[in-house]
């Protein structure tokens, strides 16, 4: 079973235009990948994203207020669009005159915040289980109920599902009640990986999407004119990024691929690292 610990020793650190102490692990050899976590949170959960290291140097940041990183004395600065400035100020640390770019989850709002306002210094960028509210992609409620309901065959389904209607109803409901969703398989490895996978942060979250962070018509245009190849990839079975919307997305760009993969949720590289990465390797070769 994966471990998803990092020990103190493995931090590198680099500061942001505005002085806050920034950290990123690095995981593998050879030509580097930045690889923006999701949370926005501590950058362990992602591990080596599947065994992806043994093709290419991941770069891990931890945003600003999460896992090894100081905490802001602007709390504005949380803001998806601000965060967009410590990018940038990593590839310059890194000495980069290009960098490919791997965003998931809300890190792919991050990722193409950046992909927008840089596009000259995006090599290839990856988009896995993305987060679409930089773009204005709406998921609905029924939307994510009909990818849960999918699942209807696993034995945790019912109370996960009462949850979940509570939840988009706005009447409440168990949100650790519906974790299972977000696994293609409710095993010892996805509960271990839960576990690790949770904000560390909540003024880091509650900051990203604050007002003013995205703006979708500008980033959907900017988007239109990303000559760069793009890869979407979506679980089949991931309710907080659907297939639908994720195909949705890969729509904006000029040239963009998107696989779906099988049985997969919103952790597709734990699900079947396999296939995530005969997926995502081959694209970042």
């Amino acid at each position: 079973m994966p471990s998803y610990a990092a020990s103190e020793s493995t931090a590198s650190f680099f500061t942001a235009p505005d002085g806050t102490r920034l950290a990123y692990r690095t995981e593998g050899a050879g030509d580097p990948v930045v690889c923006l976590p999701g949370g926005p949170m501590d950058s362990r959960y992602l591990g080596d994203l599947g065994g992806l290291s043994a093709h290419r140097r991941l770069i891990l940041p931890d945003p600003r207020g999460t896992g090894r990183s100081a905490v802001p004395e602007d709390a504005s600065s949380y803001r998806c669009d601000r965060l967009v400035d410590d990018v940038e100020a990593l590839r310059e640390h890194l000495g980069l005159a290009r960098m490919d770019l791997l965003g998931h989850s809300g890190g792919a709002n991050l990722a193409v915040g950046y992909a927008a306002r840089h596009p000259e210094r995006v090599g290839r960028l990856v988009l896995v289980t993305p987060g679409t509210a930089a773009v204005g992609i709406e998921i609905t409620g029924e939307a994510r109920r009909e990818a849960a309901r999918r699942r209807g065959a696993e034995p945790w389904f019912p109370a996960a599902y009462a949850a979940l209607e509570a939840i988009t109803e706005g009447t409440g409901g168990d949100w650790e009640a519906i974790a299972p969703f977000f696994w293609g398989r409710w095993d010892a490895a996805a509960r271990e990986h839960h576990a690790a996978s949770r904000p560390d942060s909540a003024e880091a979250v509650a900051g990203f999407s604050a007002e003013g962070a995205f703006d979708p018509p500008a980033t959907v245009a900017a988007l239109g004119a990303f000559r760069t190849p793009v890869l979407l990839l979506a679980g089949e079975f991931d309710l907080n990024s659907p297939p639908a919307s994720t195909a949705e997305f890969a729509g904006l760009f000029p040239d963009a691929s998107l696989v779906v993969q099988p049985g997969a949720g919103h952790y597709p590289w734990i699900d079947d690292p396999e296939r995530f990465l005969g997926a995502v390797a081959p694209f970042l070769r």
